[in-house]
């Protein structure tokens, strides 16, 4: 039994994955490359692999070429990794990249008769990986602005998960102080009665849609856990209209303000 290899095909997809492996890297990266430098690393990547195809030596040899020195030349020519440590992510960010787009490739491949539509979807996998990458960042990023907090009013304590959001500027208007976002769904772990709590009032707010008045009130006092935990004396705290995170992940929003009370 053997196999056909058309080494000018085999050139010219190994070509466009490593050239479209390398862009979503660079783009991932922010490495700044410029797109010809990325094309012709491709095209030196792929020219190296056909050249161990040929290569007369044994196979664990050309596993070795093909996963560790091919991908690690082309990375270099590429990219030129300013690190040993962007290099390591890099080098994983490709090789997760190429089981991503090559699990598509193979989903599509029985459905793919003409080589333009093969290129389609190799096209359409680099613009999906890169959204899939977004939405790995994001998520990372909002756990690690993801902290515990604890409560004291008086129906005792709470501990809460809070989001740290320092795109919350929100100041009541009388007192200056920042302020605090309650999901509503959570407000009844508080208080069962917001308008008999200490300094309630009413404050207006600006949102997308115009502008909105929200109830505020204060507790006695907030713990926050960083590593150190922090203590905020007599926080403000606004009762929201909607639920605030989707997947419930947090029940407060807090003000990076309230570290300078």
């Amino acid at each position: 039994m053997y196999y056909e290899l058309y080494i000018d095909i085999f050139f010219l997809e190994n070509f466009m994955m490593d050239s479209l492996l390398l862009l979503a890297i660079n783009r991932i990266l922010k490495c700044g490359r410029s797109c010809g430098r990325l094309f012709l690393s491709g095209a030196l990547g792929s020219l190296l692999t056909c050249l161990v195809i040929v290569l007369p030596v044994p196979g664990f040899m050309k596993l070795i070429l093909f996963h560790f020195v091919v991908n690690s030349v082309m990375l270099i020519a590429g990219l030129g990794p300013a690190s040993i440590a962007q290099f390591v992510k890099a080098f994983l960010i490709l090789y997760g990249g190429a089981v991503f787009l090559g699990g598509i490739m193979q989903f599509f491949r029985p459905c793919m008769r003409w080589a333009s539509l093969f290129y389609g979807v190799a096209v359409l996998g680099y613009f999906l990986l890169l959204k899939l990458w977004k939405i790995i960042t994001y998520i990372c990023r909002q756990q690690q602005n993801i902290l515990t907090v604890t409560l004291y009013t008086r129906n005792g304590k709470k501990t809460a998960n809070a989001l740290w959001d320092t795109g919350n500027e929100l100041r009541d208007f009388v007192t200056g102080d920042p302020v605090n976002i309650l999901d509503p769904g959570f407000l009844a772990e508080i208080t069962s009665a917001p308008e008999k709590e200490k300094g309630f009032h009413m404050i207006p707010y600006r949102y997308i849609g115009g502008n909105r008045i929200m109830k505020v009130f204060r507790i006695d006092k907030m713990c926050i856990h960083f590593k150190e935990d922090c203590w905020v004396e007599n926080p403000l705290f606004g009762i929201g209209e909607e639920s605030l995170s989707g997947e419930k992940s947090y029940d407060i929003i807090l003000n990076p303000g309230v570290l300078s009370q």
